[in-house]
């Protein structure tokens, strides 16, 4: 084992000299193990506190949040509290706590923290806010600890702190020559006060030395080996292998089943009806299977006989929610008002040209690449879970009230996920786990299989959209109508009335561009009842949205004769400026920036050479969209055969997330991912409905993008602004589609108004 450098300081330091081994074990005991910090995320202060040695007062001081841990040999274990689904935030954020500490980060350990709202605060990852929310407290619990073991060093030698500065670890002392690396001053350090989080400085991030740099995923090489990290490889020991059928029509429920002849099957120890809840994002009626194998209890599965009760959506369609959705847009009258600006019917009366367009998309799943899994285990009344789950609080929540199991008694250990977008924020496949484990008693791990994972998500909803619009003699955008259709689920209120409910990421927000640009605006929204149960896609949404006003916004360039480009910058010249640049709290402002917008669509165009010639064929598009807080803008060049082949020759992205990309690995990563995410969901993937069940099972009728069909060439560009930092997971992704779209009309002059693109007869190249 190689000895820290810590441990060899020069006696000149004022601190030790060189160390034994027993005298470092000496140490080690005296110190309890090494200074612990944490912080609070709910305005909370700082503490410190030694590991090893509790009392009440280093309980109380130290209580709730702990995340920093300094061992006497010099090593830095920083708490990674968000879940890790591929979007890298388990390295990001540990790397924003090193830079202020100023430690090397090869010394740095990163440990994934298990659900304790107590300790950590808000665990949820998701909609691009772990970076934007944590960002600021991160940076200062590294730099109070930095703080503290200055002062730690300053006292020991008897000089002012000012006079000390960090590096790597170590404290120095210039004008003495001395230096301490930081276990050495843990024993002293956790005697000290913790300082006011306003007499802490922060670092000028021109001096950032790891923050803005490429780090590789901490876990990365773990991965490579095949290192069990992932919730499908979660076992203890006596654990048992479950699956669980349910009724393939969305709140049927089970009548019958032919359980004797299940427990004849090999291997299977249990089987039984689980009556379920009326929720369709919980518990849903079903029959468990247990085994002593996942290969025993899915081959017994295949001999299961369920009679159902398909309850009342039994007939729904595809085929019939379009026919219901061009019904109701033919007219803008009935649904919601979403937003009502100036007179949209008399501005088209009088306009020079008027535009129409019909847009839609279907329902989409999540197919995460790791099928849903957990291991559960209840025993005496309390109950263990290991979940890759995004949302440990909403999962301990509905465990909770389904099962009736305190809070309390509930321990959800995060594991990292294959895969999660919006999916693992669901918690029905925790709640089931949980189920089963209840009712007998053992550790189960339940695995869905592909078909269960594709006929049973929270899809990213369907709609549709009916455009009109008008523009004047000089091409300008004077009036916008539009009918959306959307779909929601019957809910009964507390006051007994049942209602419709938006489906989620179904509600189209009213400040959507270009709404405040155009003077004459008329949005409504209306819609038809489902019992299809959706959930967060990627950019929940936002990604339909810039999908369709994207398209129709180039359309109604092309109509007035317009480059593409000036259109939208006009357009977004037009939009009022933000009331502030920062939100009340000092975080990102949620407000539209026109000047932001503006910015990464001229970044994009500059890169790519837009304006330029293109042979027969080929054509270039664009298209920007805000959302998440960020901002994201695509130029994309594309090659159209005759026969409808699309090869994506390449793609120009400018993004605006802020003053700072904290790991630029993971950004070129997440901008890289959410390309490749729009582009196969807009050229395959659909999950319709027959007889109230979805049809799509598996990846021979849902299909992702493969490799030789990915865009030649990515190109990224990070526009910097004086904003606070925000997440870049979900910005780039949104406009993507719109862009290709574009760029096929551009190549081929055939528009492209519904998704996905192989309904209207193209392929990948």
């Amino acid at each position: 084992m190689k000895t820290p450098r810590a441990l060899f300081a020069p006696p000149a330091d004022g601190l030790s000299s060189p160390m034994d081994r027993r005298s470092f074990l000496k140490l080690s005991a005296l110190a309890g193990g090494g200074l612990l910090l944490g912080c609070s995320f709910n305005g909370g202060s700082l503490h410190a506190a030694e590991v090893g040695r509790p009392t009440a007062a280093t309980l109380r001081d130290f209580a709730p949040n702990p995340f920093i841990r300094i061992s006497p040999s010099g090593v830095v274990t920083i708490i990674a509290h968000k879940p890790e689904l591929g979007q890298g935030i388990s390295t990001a954020l540990p790397m924003i706590v090193a830079e202020e500490l100023d430690v090397e980060w090869s010394s740095v350990r990163i440990e994934g923290a298990k659900y304790d709202p107590v300790a950590y605060g808000n665990q949820r990852a998701g909609g691009s806010m772990s970076t934007p929310t944590s960002y600021t407290p991160m940076r200062q619990m590294g730099a109070t600890a930095r703080a503290i073991l200055i002062s730690a060093a300053a006292e020991t030698w008897g000089v002012p702190a000012a006079e000390c500065t960090t590096a790597g670890g170590f404290v120095i002392h210039a004008a003495s020559g001395r230096r301490a690396g930081y276990g050495l001053l843990v024993a002293k350090a956790v005697t000290l006060p913790v300082p006011a989080a306003a007499a802490v400085a922060l670092k000028n991030p021109k001096d950032f030395k790891l923050i803005g740099t490429r780090v590789t995923g901490h876990q990365n090489a773990a991965i490579v080996v095949g290192k069990p990290l992932f919730g499908i490889d979660q076992k203890v020991s006596g654990m048992l292998y479950a699956v669980y059928e349910k009724c393939p029509v969305f709140g049927g429920k089970v009548v019958s089943a032919n359980l004797d002849q299940i427990l004849a099957q090999p291997g299977v120890k249990h089987a039984f009806v689980i009556e379920g809840t009326s929720n369709l994002m919980g518990l849903m009626p079903g029959v468990a299977i247990v085994a002593d194998s996942t290969w025993s209890a899915f081959s017994a599965r295949r001999q299961l006989r369920v009679k159902w009760d398909e309850g009342t959506y039994a007939n729904d369609s595809t085929a019939g929610f379009e026919q219901k959705a061009a019904a109701i847009g033919a007219k803008m009258e009935g649904g919601s008002v979403v937003r009502n600006t100036g007179d949209a019917a008399a501005a088209l009366a009088g306009a020079a040209k008027v535009v129409e367009a019909a847009y839609s998309y279907p329902f989409i799943a999540h197919a995460t690449l790791e099928p849903q899994n957990t291991l559960a285990h209840f025993q005496d009344g309390r109950i263990e879970i290991w979940s890759p789950t995004r949302a440990p609080a909403d999962g301990a929540t509905l465990i909770s009230n389904t099962l009736g199991i305190p809070a309390a008694n509930i321990t959800i250990h995060i594991t990292r996920s294959g895969g999660a977008f919006g999916r693992r924020a669901a918690a029905d496949f925790m709640v089931e786990a949980a189920a089963i484990s209840q009712k007998i008693g053992a550790p189960v791990k339940l695995t869905w299989s592909r078909e269960d994972d594709l006929r049973h998500d929270h899809y990213r909803p369907a709609g549709h959209h009916f455009f009109k619009a008008g523009l004047d003699a000089a091409g300008k955008l004077i009036a916008w109508q539009n009918h959306f259709v959307t779909y929601g689920t019957k809910t009964q209120g507390r006051d007994g009335k049942t209602t419709l409910v938006p489906a989620v990421g179904g509600s189209l927000d009213g400040a959507q561009f270009p709404a405040a640009a155009v003077p004459n605006y008329h949005t409504i929204q209306s819609m038809i009842e489902c019992a299809v149960p959706t959930g967060s896609w990627r950019a929940p949404g936002n990604n339909a949205y810039a999908y369709v006003m994207q398209g129709f916004v180039d359309e109604l360039a092309f109509a007035a004769g317009r480059d593409p480009l000036q259109f939208r910058l006009e357009l977004i010249a037009a939009m009022p400026k933000p009331k502030s640049a920062a939100a009340p709290d000092g975080g990102p402002s949620s407000e539209f920036n026109p000047e932001r917008a503006a910015g990464v669509l001229r970044l994009a165009a500059e890169k790519a050479g837009w304006g330029r010639k293109f042979p027969s064929g080929q054509g270039a598009g664009i298209a920007f969209h805000f959302c998440h807080l960020g901002y994201a803008a695509h130029v994309a060049e594309v090659t159209v055969s005759p026969t409808g082949a699309v090869r994506v020759d390449r793609v120009v992205t400018a993004v605006d997330v802020g003053r700072q990309i904290v790991n630029l690995s993971g950004a070129e990563n997440q901008v890289q991912g959410s390309i490749i995410d729009a582009l196969s969901a807009a050229m395959n993937q659909e999950c319709t409905l027959e007889f109230g069940r979805m049809v799509q099972g598996n990846f021979d009728d849902y299909a992702l993008i493969r490799m030789s069909e990915a865009p030649r060439h990515l190109e990224i560009h990070y526009r910097r602004t004086d904003h606070h930092p925000t997440g870049i997971g979900e910005p780039p992704l949104p406009p993507l589609a719109p862009a290709v779209a574009n760029a096929i009309f551009a190549a081929s002059g055939k528009r492209l108004r519904q998704l996905p693109w192989s309904k209207a007869g193209l392929t990948w190249a």
